[in-house]
């Protein structure tokens, strides 16, 4: 008692699962005896039938209804009834007393008071408990944690609440010591008895009395009167409660004890008391303290007891004997009570969802089935939670319908559900089949020949019990949720008995048949720690479960479910039935049918048993009638002379029960007339009455000489069988000179089919001899007689006409290993002999190594001659295959450079075919090895042709070398050869691209590039070339960004180089019709173009570029001449000429005018786009002639710089460097051409103003010009030139403004006066912001000429600073001042100057540059200064030969730019080209 239970459940193993196929289906019983050597080793186990068994739900629901059992969780489980009736007597024993029993916590859980009970008792009791200083100790067996002091508070427990009913127990005198008090803590939970004797001591109306049995009147289940006693019937019901529903209502007082035939005497006695007095005092005053005892009526002063009471208890109270009266009573039958309400399937259904539902908070179908189980045995063995289910059991289906359909039933089946009536797996149908025993009862027993229907909900359970008269039963659950099962084989059943009687023994001592009651459960877990093998299974809907005999099972419902139970008998159990009938007799339990008489009824019918049955009711008859003459000899010596035969069929079983066993009497039974309404069977004759024996009479069925005829036709009917087995046995074993003929053999057969036998083994194996001898002596005839055919062969089926020497010997074999003699069989044994002579020559033969494919083939051709188809042939075929691939082999590989993979493979496949041969092995070895090696260089060469990183070419080389030796074809390992040769030969291209210093073509080294890509190879100078290309494409996106205008068709090296074509006025008008349409190109021009990228790109180097680019320019100024002087004559045009068209427009002038200062052409103001953006004193390009943003020449110069360090030659670098050059030569001409003198402006004036005037007058609309031009024909060639070729350079020169400003303010002064002189401030400005002394750019760019380094040296990086203006107090807000670190660098370089050069602008240096001025390094030595303002202003330092300081904002550098890259301003670029 001291173990305990698993906190958590551990579910068993589950039980075997059998899905037969269809044709093991249509026998149930032959499959049922198929699994039982499985099976009965777990004692249940589960069935699913084949897909599409589904019989159709036949129960009338309409009419189903039922009152259920009512089953309190708690109460099921065996330990816990245990603890729980304990701990009602404690309850009841301290609220005799007028005290409230209330459960203490120690350790903040419930104290179990029954274990502490017990352990108390086990150690010797209170006192040696105490004495010794146990309470530690008991508590640590109770589970409590060491070191808390818990002893202390158990043995205070244990002296208030179990002490004084411990010296209760043990008979102590409370009416002579101090009355027991208790005193409960106020946080104590108040204990509500569950009063399980009181719910149980009435008896329900059973609604079938007798469950297993039917009046053999009717034959069927009837209901008891209702004046009839539950005692005095037997206890029949082997469902769920066996004696117990719902309790009737009582009169009398409400302690059940009272109606007790023990209580009956007292209660009589005490009726006749009219006084009252008390009986400890003896006197009868003081009337208002008589205490009155409830049980008894006896009267006590309350101040007469000991201890005294103060007041009346408010309950019940009683005297100290009826406390001994009431305590010491046997406990009640424990069963399941009846609830009072009557449910249908529908409100039951409803019921038992809501139920589910509401516990697990959750949708019935999402509960896990593991979930459900474990809350079960959590809920079954928990005293302090009460959780009652209601459980539909033991629902006789002749009332309401089977689940199955029936004959003569009310549910309509259609024509496909037919087959469901007689199906053997119908319910209905399975006990009554020919193989069953049942068959021959010839009552309708309830639940054992007529199915029971259970209608179940979550939690209501089956509890331990093994079938009536230990048979089979099977379980079908039609619909619903699962139902789990529990099993103990049969060989356990009496190990499962012991464990509970052991772990339960309070229970047993007041039912000893309590496991036959249905009404108590145990934990699996608790059974296997005892060693008892338990096994599971959850049983769904449509599947069956089988329990064996003899197996205990149990169970529970998952949720609302319908199923349906019957039981079953086969031959095999007839032995098992007679030993259940002495359990019973043992246990003095009723049963349900007479094992006797259905022996006799089965024996009656000996003539048209099953032979397995007969054989088996053979034996159990023989042990009856021995028992049966045993017990009559024994029933004469005691004196029993008198016997009558009675009818015992006629008789219902409760009127042949034996009055102390209880076993139902059919062979005999014993009769007193002192009680002629009782009898016992020849066991308990002493048991009768008190009468001597030879006044009792034998009361007797047969007589034993008739039992003997009966016996004799059931022997020979299953020993017929025996001889006729005997004779086929000797005749199938007999030996070769003791062979029967074929005709007795048949006589044998005929013999079992006349007599009806049985299909056993031996009648089939007798049958498949003589099938195999008739078929064997017709084909030996067929043999002899030539027809030759290939006999039947197991598992084949050759089409040939030839027998094998095998079949040849095999089939000789087998006519001489036939039972019976075949007389064909010497003739064939003669040809055998023949054909193992040939066998031996072949033999010898194929012996040999590796003979000749000449030899091989010859053997074989002698063997073809053979009419039968001979094994060597086979081999001798398979030889010349090996001996030809093996040759093959060996002249391929004399070829290697034909040994491809697909070769080598090719021959492997073939030998992989071929049998096992040493030379074959051999051979194969030594190709596979080779294939393996080529293989491996195959994928290793593959490898590296596609790796990344690709390997180096060293690597590749390395691997060639071993490549080289392989005697094959590897195509792979040739392509890694041809890239490593590939590779070799781009290398050297390579180096020799830049070799002695020569700068490489864009084109050239992209192709190079290009080239490189398709070499799986490592190449190292690849990296460093496409690092090139990608600085080339920078630099063009660089150079793009600074030169084309927004959304331009030009491309970079079109605006860059000099125009091919400008055309005449033919032309100009087309270009302006393009410009209009920018979508389309005029493909004469881009030819050109191509023509001049493709000279680029062919030239050798950079002067034969800058030859081609100068012819280029020059074609450009001719062309541009001759535009000017076409379009100027537009508006000189004499009045009698047709108005001219001008403009983007083609059409004549009319209203405000542009004209281009290039091309001379007049356009209308609106047909231009943003004309009033026009600066005055610039002069004004038309779209045509505005082919890029101009960009100044300090922006154009980083990027030729950043070009040279780059040295990578393309046509957009050489154009680049030509418009540099030409930029420079036109600023050379600009400073070495005087401008005309002031007496031509007035001419120039006049000459304008004429022309506007022939203008006005000469056409039809009048057009005046919005910005005037320079006349042409007041200019001089010269300076026409300069100022044509000025306009058409791609960079925006300050000279070019003072040129166009001066010659505009000469020509016409009068228009443009304002306008000039505002140009001219602002450009002396930028001029004047250099000192005065310092020579003017043109010449410093004509005479300073700065050393050149050569391009491998690096400039030193002189940082960029970026200055801060200081905000310091009496500064002038537009100084900045410099840091004074770099002034020593400044003057350094300057001395460096000095001594390099004596070049006349040198010695001109202006002296405030002085170590001693600061005032001159916060002006910008920009020529256009814009004057920045701010807090902050970002300087950038010349990294060239000057050395000065700009304004970021004035020189177009950012600060990222400043920081990262050297800054080399315009005139020491200039010095630099120059050089």
């Amino acid at each position: 008692m001291t173990h305990s239970r698993p906190n958590e459940f551990i579910p068993p193993p589950e039980c075997p699962v059998f899905e037969p196929s269809w044709e093991e289906f249509a026998d149930p019983f032959g499959f049922i005896n198929k699994i039982r050597p499985i099976a009965e080793n777990t004692g249940i186990c589960k069935i699913r039938p084949p897909p599409g068994w589904q019989p159709p739900f036949a129960c009338d629901v309409d009419r189903l209804h039922f009152t259920p059992r009512i089953q309190r969780l708690n109460e099921l489980e065996a330990q816990t009834r245990v603890k729980l009736n304990f701990l009602d007597q404690i309850a009841k024993f301290w609220e005799l007393q007028g005290c409230t029993l209330k459960i203490p916590h120690v350790e903040r859980k419930t104290l179990d008071l029954y274990v502490l009970y017990k352990l108390v008792k086990e150690e010797g009791g209170f006192d040696v408990v105490c004495r010794e200083r146990r309470w530690t100790q008991i508590a640590l067996k109770m589970g409590f944690a060491p070191g808390k002091a818990v002893g202390s508070h158990l043995r205070s427990h244990y002296e208030r609440i179990l002490y004084p009913y411990y010296l209760f127990q043990t008979g102590a005198n409370l009416m002579n010591s101090q009355k027991p008090t208790l005193t409960n803590d106020t946080k104590d939970k108040e204990y509500k008895p569950h009063d399980l004797p009181q719910r149980q001591s009435v008896q329900p109306v059973e609604t079938c009395t007798i469950a297993r049995r039917a009046k053999r009147t009717e034959g069927r289940c009837f209901k008891s009167e209702p004046g009839e006693v539950c005692e005095n019937k037997p206890n029949l019901r082997r469902r769920m409660g066996s004696c117990v529903a719902k309790s009737e209502p009582v009169k009398e007082i409400p302690v059940q004890v009272k109606e007790e035939p023990i209580e009956q005497p007292v209660e009589g006695e005490k009726s006749k008391v009219e006084q009252y007095i008390c009986l400890v005092c003896g006197g009868g005053g003081d009337e208002d303290r008589l205490l009155l005892c409830d049980g008894c009526d006896d009267s006590y002063h309350t101040f007469c007891l000991i201890p005294p009471l103060h007041d009346v208890p408010k309950g019940d109270w009683r005297c100290p004997k009826c406390l001994a009266q009431e305590c010491g009573k046997p406990q009640v039958a424990f069963g399941f009570e009846q609830a009072s309400r009557d449910y249908t399937l529908r409100t039951f259904g409803d019921m038992a969802d809501s139920f589910k539902s509401d516990y697990f908070n959750m949708p019935v179908h999402m509960v896990p089935t593991e979930l459900v189980e474990k809350e079960f045995w959590r809920l079954v063995s928990t005293i302090e939670e009460d959780v009652t289910v209601e459980y539909g059991a033991d629902i006789a289906s002749k009332d309401f319908g089977s689940g199955f359909p029936v004959k003569n039933g009310t549910f309509k089946l259609s024509p496909e559900e037919e087959d469901y009536l007689s199906s053997g797996w119908n319910l209905n149908n399975m006990p009554v089949l020919d193989a069953s025993v049942l068959t021959h009862v010839t009552a309708d027993i309830c639940g054992m020949k007529l199915p029971w229907l259970y209608v179940g909900m979550c939690f209501s359970s089956f509890c331990w019990h093994i079938e009536d008269h230990w048979s089979y039963s099977i379980n079908y659950l039609h619909w619903g949720e699962p139902k789990t099962w529990y099993g103990a084989p049969g060989y356990a059943a009496e190990q499962l008995e012991n464990v509970m009687k052991s772990l339960a023994p309070e229970l047993f001592e007041s039912q000893p048949d309590l496991l036959h009651q249905l009404v108590t459960i145990m934990n699996p877990n608790v059974l296997m720690d005892h060693g008892v093998p338990i096994y599971r299974t959850n049983q769904c809907a449509g599947e069956f479960v089988i329990t064996f005999p003899r197996a205990y099972h149990s169970g529970f419902n998952q949720g609302f479910n319908f199923a349906e139970a019957v039981n079953f008998c086969t031959a095999d159990w007839m032995h098992l039935g007679r030993k259940c009938v002495e359990h019973y007799r043992s246990l003095n339990r009723y049963c349900v049918f007479s094992h006797d008489e259905m022996t006799c009824n089965i024996a009656a019918k000996a003539d048209s048993l099953e032979l397995e049955l007969a054989t088996a009711v053979q034996k159990d008859m023989c042990a009856m009638i021995l028992e049966e003459k045993m017990l009559r000899e024994k029933a004469y010596k005691r004196g029993v002379w008198h016997s009558q035969q009675v009818d015992y069929d006629v008789l219902p079983d409760e009127e042949r029960q034996c009055a102390k066993c209880r076993t139902t009497c059919y062979l005999s039974a014993i009769t007193c007339p002192c009680s002629p309404d009782q009898l016992v069977c020849l066991h308990h004759i002493q048991d009768l009455c008190p009468c001597p024996a030879r006044s009792y009479t034998l009361n007797y069925k047969y007589t034993l000489a008739e039992l003997k005829p009966m016996f004799q036709v059931l022997t020979a009917r299953a020993e017929s069988y025996e001889d006729w087995a005997s004779k086929v046995n000797k005749i199938l074993k007999a030996d070769q000179d003791d062979k029967s003929d074929l005709e007795e053999l048949r006589s044998l057969i005929v013999e079992a089919e006349k007599k009806m036998y049985p299909e056993t083994d031996l009648l089939c194996h007798l049958r498949q001899v003589i099938q195999n001898a008739d078929r064997c002596t017709s084909m030996a005839q067929q043999l002899l007689n030539g027809k030759r055919q290939t006999r039947y062969r197991s598992g084949g089926g050759k089409s040939q006409n030839q027998l094998t020497v095998e079949e040849l010997k095999t089939f000789v074999n087998q006519l001489y290993d036939l039972p019976c003699t075949i007389r064909q069989a010497p003739f064939l044994k003669a040809l055998l002999n023949r054909v193992e002579q040939f066998q031996q020559q072949s033999l010898d033969l194929l012996a040999e190594d590796m003979a000749g494919s000449s030899a091989l083939q010859g053997l074989l051709d002698e063997g073809a001659g053979l009419d039968v188809e001979l094994p060597q042939l086979a081999a001798l075929r398979q030889r010349l295959e090996q001996a030809r691939w093996v040759e093959a082999v060996q002249e391929a590989s004399d070829q290697p450079a034909d040994l491809s993979l697909d070769c080598m493979r090719r021959l492997i496949d073939q030998g992989v075919g071929l049998a096992p041969h040493s030379c074959v092995e051999r051979t194969m070895a030594r190709l596979q090895e080779l294939l393996t090696v080529c293989e491996h260089w195959e994928e290793k060469a593959h490898n590296m042709l596609t790796a990344r990183p690709r390997h180096s070419i060293e690597t590749l080389e390395a691997a060639i070398q071993e490549v080289d030796s392989i005697p094959a074809y590897l195509p792979s390992c040739l392509q890694l050869k041809d890239c490593v040769s590939r590779a070799r030969e781009w290398i050297m291209e390579a180096d020799s691209l830049q070799a002695g210093g020569r700068i490489p073509g864009l084109a050239t080294l992209s192709e190079l590039v290009s080239r490189a890509r398709g070499i799986p190879v490592m190449l190292e100078p690849l990296t460093r070339l496409e690092s090139l290309v990608s600085e080339v494409q920078t630099w063009k996106e660089s150079a793009a960004k600074t030169f084309l205008l927004r959304n331009s068709s030009y491309s970079l090296l079109e605006v860059l180089c000099p125009r091919c074509e400008t055309g005449m006025q033919k032309s100009k008008s087309k270009k302006a019709k393009d410009v209009s349409l920018p979508c389309k190109k005029v493909e004469v021009k881009l030819d050109s173009l191509v023509d001049v990228e493709k000279a680029l790109s062919t030239s050798k180097d950079t002067a034969s570029a800058m030859a081609t680019l100068s012819d280029v320019h020059q074609k450009e100024l001719d062309s541009m001449s001759m535009l000017r002087i076409s379009n100027e004559s537009k508006c000189q045009s004499s009045p009698s000429c047709l108005a001219p068209t001008v403009c983007l427009c083609h059409t004549v002038p009319a209203g405000p005018m542009l004209q281009c200062e290039l091309c001379r052409d007049a356009y209308h103001s609106g047909c231009v786009p943003g004309f009033k953006d026009i600066q005055t004193g610039l002069p004004w390009l038309c779209p045509l002639c505005k082919r890029s943003e101009k960009p100044p020449l300090d922006k154009v110069l980083p990027l030729l710089a950043s070009l040279q360090r780059i040295r990578i030659r393309l046509p957009e670098g050489d154009a680049l460097r030509y418009v540099i050059e030409r930029t420079v030569r036109w600023q050379h001409k600009v400073q070495q051409v005087s401008l005309p003198t002031q007496h031509l402006n007035g001419k120039a004036r006049h000459i304008s103003g004429i022309a506007s005037s022939q203008a006005m007058e000469g056409s039809n609309s009048s057009f005046y010009m919005l910005q005037p031009c320079i006349p042409l024909n007041e200019l001089s060639a010269e300076l026409e030139e300069l100022l044509v070729e000025g306009l058409l350079l791609q960079v925006t020169l300050p000279e070019l403004q003072q040129l166009y400003s001066s010659l505009l303010n000469r020509f016409s002064p009068s228009q443009h006066s304002m306008q000039s002189s505002e140009h001219d401030h602002q450009y002396h400005i930028a001029q004047d912001r250099s000192p005065p002394h310092r020579s003017p750019p043109h010449s410093k760019a004509q005479d300073v000429v700065p050393e050149i380094k050569k391009e491998s040296e690096k400039v030193e990086k002189n940082s960029k600073r970026r200055l801060e203006k200081e905000n310091v107090e009496g500064q002038h807000r537009d100084k900045i001042k410099k840091p004074k670190k770099k002034k020593p660098k400044m003057n350094k370089e300057r001395r460096r100057e000095e001594k390099r050069t004596t070049s006349p602008a040198n010695s001109l240096s202006d002296p405030s540059y002085s170590d001693d001025s600061e005032e001159d390094w916060s002006v910008c030595s920009a020529k256009r200064c814009q004057q920045p303002e701010g807090n902050e202003v970002n300087w950038v330092q010349c990294d060239g030969s000057c050395n000065q300081w700009f304004h970021q904002i004035c020189v177009g550098v950012s600060a990222e730019q400043a920081e990262n890259e050297d800054y080399i301003c315009v005139s020491c670029a200039i010095n630099d080209l120059t050089e």
